[in-house]
């Protein structure tokens, strides 16, 4: 049974293009299942997540991570009453527009835009996620993109920047950006709001699933030890813990139970400081809960001790100079890849370039204006996996960056 300000998709704000509803499904369960077949979920298995591709088979992808994150996400939902299928097609789909090599190829790719372009709205992959979905996904005739429903949209883009909420907002008024737009100033009349608890539920799960797996793929790298991680007191509480009842364990099954029960006390302090804060707020509609604050989180104590594992890991782990330099090469490949692309664009395949040739709707341009080549190329680039990335700078420079 749902709450009643849990998202309902017999109420759902609909799709961009009409379509009659599947017989079978909710709104909701056929865009997860748009989502599962796309072109775009299936790149995410080559797709780095802190490691490259190329490091190991047995660390995350932005695959196994969308899945994970799916997980914890509805097996929080569940207990809350909150709709499961839209958390798991939220999920799913919310790393569809990360580039090759992790967040090493989205800022390579956002200063290639700025300096090509200094008025150029640069890069965002929660943004570039929406565009995937809206429009770069080609797989029916009646309309480009997944003609996703308005509530998974919402929760897909997480984040953006005003001057990108603005442009959509132009293309869409009152739709996904809206809520980016508040306290703009006399250009707007938004007003604050929350996207739903099923889109911020999401969003802590996917932070609780990368803290969990960061840790585990930092140990197997030999990046972390578990003495570093003594450090982290919402790690080593449940490392101790498990050593007392399980003494001598080896040191793999110690990090995996830790990580267990870590992962568990995280989910527990999510529902039980949701609840709380959904009695104190009382909502009782979806739209209610789009004019409270937000809802879904840790408690005080929980959110503290998540916030130091996070600095742990970035000056431990996301800065190592071992990733530092993988991540300086992977950032190299990106800039060559643009350059290469902007010189000569035949060096695309012909339905990329077909793209400069025919005009479209961008969220950000207007019906008339043709699609600017740079975002033609970054949606090229954008879409590559790190192998496909790497095979391509070979053929364009003639030398291995990466072995495959």
């Amino acid at each position: 049974m749902l709450a009643s300000y849990a998202c309902d998709p017999s109420q759902s704000r609909g799709r961009r293009h009409p379509e009659v509803p599947a017989p079978t499904r909710s709104a909701f369960q056929r865009d997860r299942d748009r989502i599962v077949h796309s072109t775009a979920f299936r790149r995410l298995v080559y797709k780095t997540q802190v490691f490259l591709n190329h490091e190991g088979d047995l660390f995350r992808t932005r695959l196994t991570h969308s899945l994970e994150v799916a997980q914890l996400g509805r097996s929080i939902a569940r207990t809350l009453n909150l709709n499961e299928d839209l958390v798991e097609a939220i999920a799913l789909a919310h790393d569809l527009g990360h580039t090759p090599f992790g967040h090493a190829g989205q800022d390579a790719l956002n200063s290639c835009l700025k300096a090509h372009n200094p008025d150029s709205a640069g890069f965002e992959h929660n943004l570039q996620s929406l565009r995937v979905v809206d429009m770069l996904e080609e797989r029916y005739p009646e309309f480009d993109g997944l003609n996703l429903s308005f509530e998974t949209r919402e929760g897909i883009l997480k984040h953006c920047s005003r001057r990108n909420a603005r442009r959509i907002e132009a293309m869409e008024p009152g739709g996904v950006a809206r809520r980016f737009l508040a306290s703009a100033g006399p250009a707007t009349s938004a007003v604050a709001t929350q996207p739903s608890l099923e889109a911020q539920l999401t969003n802590l799960a996917d932070e609780i699933a990368y803290n969990a797996h960061d840790i585990d793929d930092g140990v197997r790298s030999g990046l972390l030890t578990l003495d570093q991680l003594e450090e982290v007191d919402l790690f080593d509480y449940y490392r101790r813990e498990a050593l007392a009842q399980h003494p001598g364990l080896p040191s793999r099954r110690l990090l995996f139970e830790a990580i267990r029960r870590m992962l568990s006390a995280q989910v527990y302090d999510v529902m039980e400081a949701t609840r709380e804060s959904v009695r104190d707020a009382a909502p009782r509609s979806v739209e209610a809960v789009r004019h409270c604050r937000p809802l879904v989180g840790f408690s005080a104590d929980m959110a503290a001790r998540s916030a130091r594992l996070k600095k742990f890991l970035l000056q431990n782990l996301y800065r190592h100079p071992q990733v530092a330099e993988t991540t300086q090469t992977a950032q190299q490949i990106v800039r060559d890849l643009f350059a290469a692309y902007m010189a000569d664009p035949a060096q695309m395949p012909e339905a990329h370039t077909a793209r400069f040739d025919r005009f479209e709707i961008e969220s950000g341009t207007s019906p008339d204006r043709l699609p600017k080549p740079e975002r033609v190329v970054a949606d090229y680039i954008a879409g590559m996996t790190d192998r496909f990335a790497s095979k391509e700078h070979e053929r364009l420079h003639g030398r291995v960056v990466f072995p495959l």
